[in-house]
């Protein structure tokens, strides 16, 4: 690691010895090792003077830096930080959860398959509790999803292809929310830079309703689109199912 005497870290941060004194006061910089009479600073002392530096050109004063710089000291969550914990850190998924014995989940799904349960786990629909190889309950993580593919199963579907499904489901809804959340990300950093930081309070509750919005916008839009979706699909491959019944009746002798 670099060690830096006081005037040579002032100059390779970009800033003077009285600005790091005065941090250093503050509390904003944490305190030199000191190897008599000589103060020792290190590339971590450089890091923050750069981190300082960039939040006061972005127009934040030193009491919000200092703010911001406990918080993350105390290990708090960037978005708490930010102001934007609350519509940042709640799940946008609403599934319900319970709990249920492993022979009731084989019996739901008529499978007790390791692979089966597997993917369900790395799907994250089940969870097993407890540490034992062969648990003898899980946490259903989405109770609405899991039932309906254990009815499924009860009118003869198997849970392998349902799985397959589900896969491939996930992949492309992950391509969905990738498109949503980066418009989101485009539209809050417009005119700035990406990584930009609300500056001030009006700016910060800016951002949360943009979120809070983004997120009911993209749901509602993404729920609609699918039922439209499956509606298209549906007549249509009914159409093509009953146009080949027919064609495979009109084939049959006349008995």
């Amino acid at each position: 690691m670099t060690e830096y005497r006081i005037d040579d870290l002032a100059r390779a941060a970009g800033t003077t010895t009285r600005n790091v004194r005065g941090y250093q006061d503050r509390g904003l910089l944490p305190r030199p090792v000191r190897r008599g009479r000589i103060a020792i600073y290190t590339d971590t002392h450089l890091a923050r003077l750069k981190v300082i530096n960039d939040l006061l050109k972005r127009g934040f004063t030193i009491r919000h830096i200092g703010e911001f710089l406990s918080g993350i000291q105390r290990g708090d969550n960037l978005a708490e930080v930010l102001g934007l914990e609350e519509i940042v850190s709640e799940p946008w998924s609403t599934a319900t959860s319970t709990t249920i014995s492993a022979d009731d989940l084989k019996g739901l799904l008529n499978s007790g398959n390791p692979a089966h349960f597997e993917r369900l786990i790395e799907f994250g629909l089940i969870e097993p509790k407890g540490s034992s190889d062969n648990p003898d309950t899980y946490t259903v993580l989405d109770q609405e999803t899991v039932s309906a593919y254990g009815r499924l199963v009860k009118l003869g579907l198997p849970l392998s292809g349902i799985l397959d499904v589900h896969g491939r489901f996930n992949r492309e809804m992950a391509a969905v929310a990738e498109v949503v959340i980066s418009a989101g990300r485009r539209a809050i950093t417009e005119g700035h830079e990406d990584g930009w930081i609300p500056q001030t309070p009006a700016e910060s509750e800016w951002a949360t309703e943009l979120l809070g919005e983004l997120r009911r916008a993209g749901s509602v839009s993404a729920h609609n689109a699918l039922d439209r979706a499956l509606d298209r699909d549906l007549a249509r491959q009914l159409s093509e199912y009953l146009g080949r019944a027919r064609h495979s009746a009109a084939e049959k002798p006349d008995g």
